[in-house]
Formats: structure tokens, C-alpha cells, sequence
């Protein structure tokens, strides 16, 4: 399994833009994808310390049915600030849920915890929610160490001093005459792993090469420390079919199988880990459950290994 620039991106899907934000001095920043239009949306958490913004309006049974954004975000829960620039960006421009005579932009949001390695006075605000919307656009292609995926390390279980870096990754999959793609922030406490074996980025041995975290304790080694809730792996998988509130709560629960294939160990208790999914209906096609689920998985295990592969300029 390889990633890199053939590997696809989420703006593959009809409808959705992206944007990043990248602090000029700091690893961290923010990533968003607009559907400003509305998409269906639904979300599962399966790490044990997220950090997170408006996600019980997803539940299927909850009244709102389309999202206008989805944040993912560093700077663990100071982050979630960068939501309010991106809610502005959008009321601005007309965009958003009616109540009365307003519109609200309904932005849920994930952070991961990238604070060892800047501060809160850094973390993303407003401004750079803002500056991420600017940015977006329907061509946006980078990946790597950019957006929230800047400041983004993995392999910290044995002590972050060994850790090597994450990033941000996409990838695309076409079927059944639609779209399926992710993208995925990658801070994992545990390794990326090729799912076909093999560790790609994890602890750093004595030689300096990547090895494995949970083959390292069953030797005898000890975890090195890392914060409870310092780590977590968040993302979106996407597709142009039309899906209900339901359905999309079942494909991002069905995405987290994608983050067991290629992150060992995974939804840890320093985890936050949360996949959202997006369906904008541009294919104008009933959404297949049973084909998208087959290959979510996939798709999004293809997007983690990008992450670590690939490095923007």
C-alpha cells in the first residue's frame, strides 16, 4: 500500500473544498472542508480523550440534517476557537441553518493535541479558521505536514523523544459510479503500519529506523510517558452519493476500521480518535451501504499511510 501524490484527495468529491491554515512559526494549524451548499453528516468516536465541537447535532434522531463545514484542528481543545472563524466566514456569506431571520453554520470540529511542541498562545484561533476558509478551494491537494496536520507526530508511546512525524493524508477510491475518498490527521500515539507489514512510522530504535510499539512491550519495555490525551488520529470520508443521517453515522463508524489496519496500538486512552463523514449527493446516486462500506475502510487506511509517506514542499 503506497501513498503520495496519485493517492486522490477529498476535493475528489463533488461539492467539497478544502483549506489549510499552517502557522509560519509554530508545528501546528488547521485544516477545513467547506460544503457550503450543506452535506450530510455523521461522525463516531472511538478514542478515550477527544476533544470536540458540535457533535451530538449529528446524531441521526437530532434536527439538523446538513453541516456547512467540517475543522479539523491542532492545538488540542484552545483549537476548537478556530471553529468560530470558520462559522463567521460562513454567516458572512449567507450560509448556514435558518433560525427565524438568522443563519447558523453548523461546524462541528475534532482537535488532536500538538501542544508540546508550540503553547496555547499559539494554538489556532479565529484567524486562522478564517485564513483556512480564504485558502479553500476545490483544487487543494496538499498533504504532509500541513493544516492540522503540522504539528502531528506518531509512535510516542515509548516516550516522545523517539516519536517521528505525522501529517495530514488523502486518498480516493471510484465505485459502483461514485466517489469514496478521505482525508486523515494523523497523530497517533501508536505506529503507522503498511496493513500488507511492516511498521512505516513508529518509535525510533537505537538505529534510528522505525520499530514496533507493541512488539517493544511485549519485549519487556516500558511506555515512556506519554500524556494521557497527548495524541489522536481525526479525519473525514467523503462521497458524492446521497446518504441519510443514519447512513453516514454508519460510514464513519465503519471508516475506524481503517485506523485499526494501519495505526497500532489504536483508539488508545491517549487517543481522541473521531472520523467524520460528509455526503454532498453530486452524483445525484442512492448511496450503496453495502459497497461503500466494503471499501471505507480502505480507503481510509490509504489516507494514514499518505500521511507519513508523503511531505508537501
Amino acid at each position: 500500500m503506497s501513498g503520495g501524490p496519485d493517492a486522490g484527495a477529498l476535493c475528489d468529491v463533488a461539492g467539497l473544498k478544502v483549506g489549510h491554515f499552517t502557522h509560519p512559526a509554530v508545528p501546528t494549524g488547521c485544516s477545513v472542508v467547506l460544503c457550503e451548499r450543506g452535506a450530510t453528516a455523521g461522525v463516531d468516536v472511538r478514542g478515550a480523550a477527544p476533544g470536540t465541537r458540535d457533535l451530538e447535532l449529528l446524531r441521526p434522531e437530532n434536527t439538523v440534517q446538513q453541516v456547512h463545514a467540517i475543522l479539523l484542528t491542532g492545538g488540542s481543545a484552545f483549537g476548537l476557537a478556530a471553529a468560530d472563524g470558520v462559522m463567521r466566514w460562513l454567516a458572512e456569506r449567507g450560509h448556514g441553518f435558518p433560525v427565524g431571520q438568522v443563519r447558523v453554520p453548523i461546524v462541528p470540529a475534532a482537535v488532536l493535541f500538538d501542544l508540546w511542541r508550540h503553547g496555547a498562545s499559539t494554538a489556532p484561533d479565529a484567524a486562522a479558521g478564517r485564513a483556512a476558509c480564504e485558502a479553500a478551494s476545490a483544487d487543494e491537494r496538499s498533504r504532509g505536514r500541513v493544516g492540522a496536520g503540522t504539528g502531528a507526530t506518531v509512535g510516542k508511546l515509548l516516550g516522545v523523544e523517539r516519536s517521528m512525524p505525522g501529517g495530514l493524508g488523502m486518498a480516493t477510491v471510484r465505485i459502483g459510479g461514485v466517489t469514496l475518498s478521505a482525508m486523515v490527521a494523523v497523530n497517533a500515539v501508536g505506529d503507522v503500519v503498511d496493513p500488507r507489514g511492516g511498521v512505516i512510522a513508529g518509535p525510533r530504535g537505537a538505529d534510528g529506523r522505525p520499530r514496533s510499539t507493541v512488539q517493544a512491550l511485549l519485549d519487556g519495555e516500558r511506555p515512556g510517558g506519554a500524556l494521557q490525551g497527548s495524541a489522536t488520529t481525526i479525519g473525514v470520508i467523503a462521497t458524492d452519493a446521497r446518504l441519510t443521517k443514519a447512513q453516514a453515522t454508519k460510514l464513519a463508524q465503519i471508516a475506524h476500521d481503517g485506523l485499526a489496519r494501519a495505526i497500532h496500538p489504536v483508539h488508545t486512552v491517549m487517543d481522541g480518535d473521531v472520523m467524520f463523514a460528509l455526503a454532498t449527493g453530486a452524483a445525484d446516486i442512492d448511496g450503496d451501504m453495502t459497497l461503500l462500506g466494503a471499501v471505507a475502510a480502505e480507503v481510509v487506511a490509504r489516507a494514514i499511510v499518505d500521511a507519513v509517506e508523503t511531505r508537501s514542499p
